[in-house]
């Protein structure tokens, strides 16, 4: 019997499939194979997982990020980051202290394999899919019963293609095909819908670049978002000493989906999504000349070192206006350490800019704020270029040098 050609998507779903048919709308189990969670949702899935009785974990691989509530103005978080840590020791669970980075970018550096499902208590868990991974967000008691062993169930998504052809233009990044999804299908347009990237335009675009992309598929209301497995993911991984992760994860020729969209990467400009929400997205020309009063740079949605470098590379020499609050938040230790070793640290703090150490404090409302009634900010746009026996725990070791990338 001749086997249907299947999407990545489809592939995926059907690896891990423990329960029920894939047909779209109705209830399926899926076998998860790591977990992640942060520590503004880990200490109820820890405290869950004691209820529980659990002794270990039943996962392959769990990881614990200590990354949004990283700013100490009383006991409370430093008491609930000493629980995790114990909590971590109890169950097996992977521990990433404070200043380590955000969890989904540090996450895809340390753990991350093609063809593999995560469920993480973070709305961009979903991140991971830039590598062939299933990764889809949940909340903390779903995340405790994968984490127990337990499958987990969602409806059977629809498959929504979008074929991407051509390369950038200068100036124009992949924060701008996320964009121009948002510009085109609203903050809604991804409910019930994986959405998966293929086609030529594929190969202009690092791993790193897919992860902005399908960070802010959760922007989109999407179940999760997928890329395929391909040489950009095998060299992403191999930057990170971790070759023998990469397997390959493609679309079979002649497979179909639900629906259907296009974009051609030569086409877009760049795009600004303005307040209050994420779909309302304008092109940067129509805002030109706008007063802002804050700009951030990294933390969640600006993951890659090509965020910092490019706006280091913009204010080299210049000053920061001083109405402007310039906050600067890496990703990850390891994109910490790269714009040392590349200067950009220095470039960014004689401007006047503000560091934060690694992690999600934006997205926790923690840290830097513009005084009160200014609440516009502006980002810096990047240029396009052309596991062994578990112990009882285990803790994230220092970051590897990531090579910069080729103009």
């Amino acid at each position: 019997m001749t086997r249907k050609a299947q999407n990545v998507a489809q592939k995926l779903i059907e690896s891990h499939l423990v329960s029920d048919t894939m047909n779209a709308g109705e209830e399926i189990g899926l076998r998860i194979d790591q977990t992640l969670t942060q520590d503004a949702t880990g200490t109820l899935v820890m405290l869950q997982l004691e209820a529980i009785g659990l002794d270990r974990v039943q996962t392959e691989l769990s990881a614990q990020y200590i990354d949004h509530n990283l700013i100490q103005t009383d006991f409370k978080n430093p008491d609930d980051h000493r629980f995790l840590y114990s909590a971590c020791q109890k169950f097996g669970v992977w521990y990433s202290r404070p200043g380590n980075g955000v969890s989904h970018p540090v996450h895809m550096e340390r753990f991350g394999v093609p063809g593999k499902t995560l469920l993480g208590s973070d709305s961009h868990t979903c991140a991971a899919g830039s590598m062939g991974m299933l990764a889809m967000g949940a909340g903390g008691l779903e995340v405790a019963l994968a984490m127990v062993g337990d499958p987990f169930f969602v409806k059977m998504p629809q498959i929504m293609g979008v074929k991407l052809t051509g390369h950038l233009p200068d100036w124009v990044s992949a924060k701008d095909v996320i964009l121009e999804m948002l510009r085109r299908h609203g903050v809604k347009g991804g409910i019930g819908k994986i959405i998966e990237y293929h086609g030529p335009g594929l190969r202009h675009l690092s791993a790193m670049d897919r992860h902005v992309i399908a960070n802010m598929g959760a922007e989109l209301g999407a179940t999760t978002t997928v890329f395929p497995s391909d040489d950009r993911v095998r060299e992403f991984l191999a930057q990170q000493g971790r070759g023998g992760d990469w397997v390959e994860l493609v679309t079979d020729d002649g497979a179909d989906y639900d629906e259907h969209d296009t974009i051609d990467l030569s086409q877009l400009e760049p795009l600004i999504a303005l307040p209050s929400s994420p779909g309302n997205v304008v092109p940067v020309r129509e805002v030109t000349g706008r007063k802002i009063y804050q700009s951030m740079i990294g933390s969640s949605a600006n993951p890659g070192l090509r965020d910092f470098s490019v706006a280091a590379m913009i204010v080299d020499g210049k000053q920061v206006h001083p109405e402007v609050s310039f906050d600067i938040n890496p990703t990850s230790r390891q994109i910490q350490e790269n714009l040392i070793d590349m200067g950009y640290l220095a470039a960014l703090l004689r401007a006047g800019g503000g560091f934060t150490r690694p992690g999600a404090t934006d997205a926790s409302a923690w840290g830097n704020r513009p005084r009160p009634g200014r609440s516009a900010c502006a980002r810096f746009r990047a240029i396009s270029p052309d596991a062994p026996a578990r112990p009882k725990m285990r803790s994230i070791c220092a970051a590897q040098k990531q090579p910069p990338r080729p103009h």
